[in-house]
């Protein structure tokens, strides 16, 4: 019989860094309050300026994603998010400083936002490779389960921390909490010790040769393939939905910061009951099972949001926003939780950083993309009937996942080969499901 790992509850180091991921994510929700409030209410931006808005602080993962995991790979992780908080707390406090001089104006937000974007991409891409080197192989679906947990209490408890501040500060003082966040997070990832070593120099190859390694490995494998497509769809449509989030709640249903917060809020909830239910859930479902049909859910509860117009009362509209983003917010924890475990399992160390920056440009690159159609058809057709668009874009993308081997599959697989569908019959998964589009 084999022993069972120890408590990651009882491990100081990964405690370190999950405090620096806390810290940073309560930073991050105070500013995906504050951004939009800020340019909607203080500049009176338009739907088509609150697409850009966002468009610039995703746009690079669409201009530096892939290059972005080539370096992650060649260097020290932890040392690249200390580097990437460091440089977010720097471009967050220069807002409150513009506001502060009377100077402040829209674009000095999308110049925020891009560069905020850039440390962001080399974050996440770091984040999510760094997790296999500080636990054990089998405590990576508990790790990442802690992590998604404390991601939804810092979406419940930021934005409701935010509004409150609201009421007796003005928005740009938000910016100034969020800077701290990132610079508290440094310092608990320079507290977390790894072994991590940098790649030699001589064994490096070109850029590009590189980084084509990772995204083959993630083109050719039969599940990681699927699940990419599936995100990229459903995030191109999730933000058709809610880059005009902000201006259906502040202007349309008039409900003020006070509501958009407390949507956000009571929403998160469900992700965080996700993140806690998703490994008892695996355990009688199938861990493949819940991909598809996660998928399946959210792009259902979206369906809720543009619903909210037709609500009778200020109350039935909250009512329905709540609902919708605890309905999406739960499915997505739990497809998240299971497809990063199942990347972070099947990909080779060495290529970790490439095959996350690969699927993070396919998957976040057409955010930005998305973002300048949702402002466009927000101001051509309205923001109701774009967001009817998004629901039946949410359907479609579930498509590749629900039509696949995940479904049915009770053990996802846990090998650097990519063989996933041998493997998973193998454990369990039943007969095999025809192959379509591969």
């Amino acid at each position: 019989m084999t022993s069972s790992p120890p408590s990651l509850l009882r491990d100081r180091n990964f405690l370190n860094f999950w405090s620096a991921q806390a810290i940073s994510q309560f930073g991050t929700q105070l500013g995906r309050l504050a951004f939009p409030i800020l340019a909607v209410s203080l500049l009176g931006a338009s739907a088509f300026q609150v697409g850009v808005l966002n468009a610039s602080a995703t746009a690079a993962f669409l201009l530096v994603g892939l290059p972005a995991g080539a370096w992650v790979d060649r260097w020290i992780k932890r040392r690249v998010m200390i580097t990437a908080d460091l440089v977010r707390a720097v471009a967050m406090a220069a807002v409150p400083l513009l506001w502060w001089a009377d100077a402040l104006v829209i674009w000095h937000l999308y110049l925020v936002a891009g560069v905020v974007g850039v440390a962001t991409v080399f974050f996440d891409v770091s984040y999510q490779s760094i997790v296999p080197i500080l636990v054990r192989r089998e405590q990576v679906s508990d790790a990442n389960s802690k992590l998604e947990a404390t991601a939804q209490l810092a979406r419940m408890g930021g934005p409701a921390l935010g509004g409150g501040l609201l009421q007796v500060l003005s928005v740009p003082v938000l910016f100034v909490f969020e800077s701290a966040g990132y610079l508290w997070s440094a310092v608990f990832l320079w507290r977390t010790r790894d072994q991590e070593e940098p790649h030699r120099v001589e064994d490096r190859q070109r850029l590009a040769r590189e980084i084509g390694e990772g995204l083959r490995f993630v083109v050719r494998h039969p599940l990681l393939s699927r699940i990419a497509v599936c995100t990229a769809m459903a995030n191109f449509s999730a933000i058709l939905m809610f880059t005009l989030l902000p201006i259906l709640v502040l202007r349309e249903l008039e409900l003020g910061a006070t509501g958009l917060a407390a949507a956000m809020s009571m929403g998160a909830a469900g992700g965080l009951l996700g993140a806690v239910a998703t490994p008892w859930i695996a355990k009688r479902v199938g861990e493949g099972t819940i991909i598809p049909v996660a998928a399946s859910v959210e792009a259902a509860s979206a369906a809720l949001i543009p619903l909210s117009i037709l609500a009778g009362s200020d109350w039935l509209a909250l009512a329905s926003l709540v609902t919708a983003e605890f309905g999406i917010s739960f499915s997505a924890l739990a497809y998240n939780i299971m497809q990063v475990s199942m990347r972070q399992r099947v990909c080779p160390a060495r290529l970790l950083g490439r095959m996350n920056a690969s699927i993070r440009f396919l998957v976040w690159g057409v955010i930005p993309l998305g973002a300048l159609l949702s402002g466009y058809l927000g101001g051509a057709i309205g923001i109701v009937p774009t967001m009817w668009i998004s629901v039946a874009g949410g359907l479609l993308a579930a498509l590749p996942v629900l039509f696949s081997p995940l479904l049915g599959m009770k053990t996802l697989p846990d090998s650097q080969e990519p063989e996933p569908l041998r493997k998973g019959r193998e454990q369990g998964a039943g007969p095999p499901v025809h192959r379509r589009r591969r």
